[in-house]
């Protein structure tokens, strides 16, 4: 099974662990890397994950978060349907970003996005090409 892992997804580990939540979600997103190491899921990468990654400001966390293309079946690059797709998303109030972690989502077959973006998973039933979850959800369906 394809999924697509945006950037907050990983980054939750290096985020502030006394919320449970947070917490939780850190552990969850650990579990599902474990699984991509074992071949149970396919990782996506994308031209934009790349992009977002190299603006963290944390070199390490940079380099961690970077090392996980190499687990990538496919990589995502920019073309005209894919930036369409993205456009289309865009009108239904996502950022230009998540728009185009989406499209290349999409673009790439995936059967989930994964995030811990709030306001991503508050318009998931507005995008019908995907299931868009966070890591406990995805851990809850799926394992």
């Amino acid at each position: 099974m394809k999924i697509y892992l945006d950037n907050c997804c990983f980054n939750r580990p290096f985020d502030d662990q006394s919320q449970i939540r947070i917490r939780l979600e850190a552990e969850a997103k650990l579990k599902i890397q474990e699984e991509i190491q074992s071949g149970r899921f396919k990782l996506i990468w994308s031209y934009i994950l790349d992009y977002e990654n190299s603006r963290n400001p944390f070199k390490e966390r940079k380099n961690l978060i970077g090392s996980w293309e190499k687990y990538a079946m496919e990589y995502i690059q920019e073309t005209p349907l894919l930036i369409e797709t993205a456009k289309t998303l865009n009108q239904k109030n996502l950022s230009k970003i998540d728009s185009l972690h989406i499209a290349c989502a999409i673009t790439a077959q995936c059967k989930y996005f994964l995030t811990t973006d709030d306001k991503i998973l508050k318009k998931t039933s507005l995008i019908d090409q995907i299931n868009i979850n966070d890591p406990i959800g995805f851990i809850k369906e799926t394992i």
